[in-house]
């Protein structure tokens, strides 16, 4: 169908604009089915949590993700418990024999200097696509506008390609108040200090997508959505939900 104006959405295979679904324990045929129609939406697959190391048939579960040309990688809590335990090495391997060619470097749980995860990054982007993550599952850990914005550019300097700012898959921690309101002073900061097109925002829940989408626009990188969301969230960007109707006639910074 194409008789609407509807907000321009940047297709497959997409730099920015994306969608990353949590996939927290969606078994092979269910995802079969619901890759089949919805796929196009859909750009990265985080296999939740730690849960990779536990899920039953998981390289079939990545062999389907990158069949419908959506990059599976693994949830930084699995990174950060192999740091934690010196097993990097280890999970660097399991990460190549499932093929997996993105990876997350996070310090959501544990407090790893950010000299430390420089390095890191600076190791691994000679062997994978890597993703950094930007603030603490802890509430009660502060972090000040400019340690967020100093920390996203040092990340990308030294090789991310991506970066996520933390908000839980419960969408309470990192750029959100432990009510889930959104943190607006530092998303402005964001707005005017960093590229959006490289911040990948944690937004699990529809109210918090439609902050996004009405502050950044259509194509904003969106994270931790739910698999059954995804359609629902391809309409808030097109501008076919209330709370983002008049987003075609809205000036916004992707379009």
């Amino acid at each position: 169908m194409n008789f609407l104006s509807l907000p321009t959405r940047v297709k497959k295979n997409r730099s920015y604009g994306l969608t990353v679904i949590a996939d927290f324990g969606t078994s092979v045929g269910e995802l079969n089915h619901i890759l089949s129609d919805y796929h196009s939406f859909i750009d990265f697959a985080k296999i939740g949590i730690g849960s990779a190391y536990v899920t039953p048939n998981l390289k079939r579960k990545i062999e389907l993700y990158k069949e419908y040309h959506i990059q599976p990688y693994c949830g930084g809590t699995l990174f950060e418990k192999a740091y934690y335990q010196g097993k990097i090495n280890d999970y660097l391997e399991f990460l190549k024999d499932l093929g997996i060619e993105w990876i997350e470097i996070s310090n959501g749980t544990l407090d790893i200097p950010l000299e430390k995860r420089l390095e890191l990054v600076s190791q691994m982007k000679n062997f994978f696509y890597v993703i950094g993550e930007v603030g603490s599952k802890e509430q009660l850990k502060v972090f000040t506008n400019t340690q967020w914005l100093e920390e996203i550019q040092a990340l990308l300097n030294a090789g991310c390609e991506y970066i996520i700012t933390e908000g839980r898959d419960s969408g309470t921690a990192g750029i959100y108040d432990s009510d889930g309101k959104v943190k607006e002073h530092l998303i402005h900061d964001f707005l005017k200090y960093t590229d959006v097109r490289k911040i990948i925002f944690e937004a699990p829940t529809p109210k918090q997508q439609m902050f996004f989408i009405n502050h950044i626009g259509a194509n904003v990188n969106l994270g931790n959505v739910k698999l059954q969301d995804i359609l629902t969230l391809e309409a808030q960007r097109c501008g076919l939900r209330s709370e983002t109707f008049f987003l075609e006639e809205t000036k916004c910074i992707l379009s």
